[in-house]
């Protein structure tokens, strides 16, 4: 096997120069980083990445805990972190929550030797923020935040849900549900109690506790809540769906048994994903204004501070949008 030694004899350069060149080839005349260069082509040489981790402190790499895959948010949300941080030269773990219990995903990263952490799988008052705290690395979240603050790239969630609730209340739908996911995070908590209260000051009532669903977003469970509500005495005539993907689970139960959308049941989304585009059904939707998603701006301002550290917290909320498509119409008198 070739080692640094063998390309410091190759070049004509000392050892120490190999390492300068590769940990930080900017305190090396371009002359000795040519040959070192050269060499290594010759050689075929490829340095231990963690041997140079070790001198440098550094591995240049990100561990993403995301949110589960069933859920289009976090495979485009995934994937535009990934790119990114390849493009800035650092390579990805990408760990998946796939239940409600997320340490044992937790344990896993933290046994990891990283130089930044990005999640999306954080509870409201989970109790690991405090061990994520303590780390000597900067860790972002995006999507869902902690009560106690740290880092965050969130959407207003809250504002999001009354733009849901008016724009189907302003459509003339009197009757209205909502099928969200677990309480526990701060995403399902603030959308629903948004919506809840716009409701409440719209109509001057409280929405029926048998057109709220929480579920845990899963297909089987959207579609049971869809069966749940619209069997009930009097069905709603338009639903919030408080993401995206919850609403396509919901769309596809509603067609199967006998609903047309919208002309039966007006259906607004969250998330505004790409998907929500497509022209087979046209989802409306709420989201962020502006090109990027959520993970793309939270590993934007992760490796910022990896790079540069920062004496205050990023805490970054954007306002929400409707994206008014062909999911949603006036209700028929």
């Amino acid at each position: 096997m070739v080692s640094s030694k063998d390309v410091a004899r190759y070049a004509g350069v000392s050892q120490s120069t190999v390492s300068r060149v590769l940990n930080d080839p900017s305190k090396v005349n371009s002359e000795n980083v040519l040959k070192v260069q050269e060499a290594m082509r010759a050689l075929n040489y490829r340095p231990n990445s963690v041997a140079r981790s070790l001198v440098s402190n550094r591995t240049r790499t990100i561990a993403l805990i995301s949110g589960p895959l069933h859920n289009p948010f976090f495979v485009e949300t995934t994937t535009s972190i990934v790119n990114y941080a390849e493009s800035k030269g650092y390579r990805t773990m990408v760990f998946f929550e796939h239940t409600d219990e997320n340490k044992p995903i937790y344990d896993a990263v933290l046994s990891e030797r990283v130089d930044g952490i990005l999640l999306s799988s954080i509870f409201r008052e989970d109790p690991v923020f405090d061990d994520l705290q303590a780390l000597d690395i900067p860790v972002v979240m995006y999507n869902r935040r902690h009560n106690k603050g740290g880092n965050f790239v969130e959407i207003n969630n809250i504002e999001s849900g009354r733009l849901a609730a008016n724009h189907l209340l302003e459509l003339g739908h009197e009757r209205l549900a909502v099928v969200s996911g677990p309480n526990y995070t701060s995403t399902f908590h603030g959308r629903k109690q948004g919506f809840l209260d716009e409701y409440k000051r719209i109509t001057g009532m409280d929405l029926t506790l048998d057109l709220i669903k929480e579920t845990n977003t899963t297909e089987a469970a959207v579609h049971q809540a869809v069966l749940d509500i619209m069997s009930s005495r009097k069905p709603p005539t338009a639903i919030f769906a408080a993401t995206d993907a919850i609403a396509i689970f919901a769309m596809d139960k509603l067609q199967q048994i006998g609903y047309s959308i919208p002309d039966d049941v007006s259906i607004c989304g969250m998330d505004n994903v790409s998907l929500a585009n497509h022209r087979s059904f046209q989802l409306t939707s709420i989201g962020q204004k502006g090109p990027k998603n959520l993970g793309l701006i939270s590993a934007e301002h992760l490796i910022e501070l990896m790079e540069k550290p920062a004496n205050e917290d990023v805490q970054i909320t954007l306002e929400p949008a409707l994206y008014d498509r062909k999911t949603t119409k006036p209700r028929l008198l």
